[in-house]
């Protein structure tokens, strides 16, 4: 059982990856521009003004490399044939991190088109979803191209919010989070 939770972490690690790369690439000035193009009734963004093409963009590519490396690794070592549930043999690495990357992305936004609505400010705690919110997408975008054994759901949909809550503690004591989880 330990060794398909490792090998479920593994399989989503490009989306998880790529739910991270918004948060580095606020420096950089390329596609800052929200995505939704206008004001809800309250006069606020519909999504929320950190939500930006940039960080679609940079999700999207940071997903695809994540994807690319796994692919490499697979072709490369044996050990990482077995660890792999994604067959690379079968199924193209891009689109794959692509799905992944586009589907926490979509999931984080409809996240926040919710939090929004609730009235919730960016950085306020919106629990559970908060923590399942990229993974669903994620899961749900892949399973387009590629699903995995159910179990392999269940364990991400228990595990990674308890994974998501210490990532942002560590983010937190290292300066790139505001909020303490």
């Amino acid at each position: 059982m330990f060794y398909l939770i490792f090998q479920a972490l593994y399989f989503i690690l490009p989306a998880g990856i790529a739910n991270m790369a918004p948060v580095f690439a606020k420096k950089i000035n390329f596609l800052n521009i929200p995505v939704d193009f206008g004001k809800s009734f309250r006069g606020q963004r519909i999504f929320g003004d950190h939500k930006t093409w940039r960080g679609y963009f940079s999700a999207i590519i940071i997903g695809v490399i994540v994807s690319g490396i796994q692919a490499y690794l697979y072709f490369s070592f044996e050990f990482f044939q077995s660890l792999t549930i994604f067959p690379f043999r079968e199924y193209n690495f891009i689109l794959f991190g692509f799905l992944s990357a586009l589907g926490a992305m979509i999931g984080d936004t409809v996240k926040s088109f919710f939090k929004r609505q609730a009235n919730v400010q960016p950085g306020q705690k919106f629990i559970p979803w908060d923590q399942i919110d990229f993974i669903l997408g994620a899961l749900i975008f892949i399973s387009f191209y590629f699903r995995p054994n159910w179990l392999v759901y269940v364990i991400l949909l228990v595990l990674v919010p308890f994974l998501h809550v210490l990532i942002n503690r560590i983010g937190f004591w290292l300066g790139i989070h505001k909020t303490k989880w």
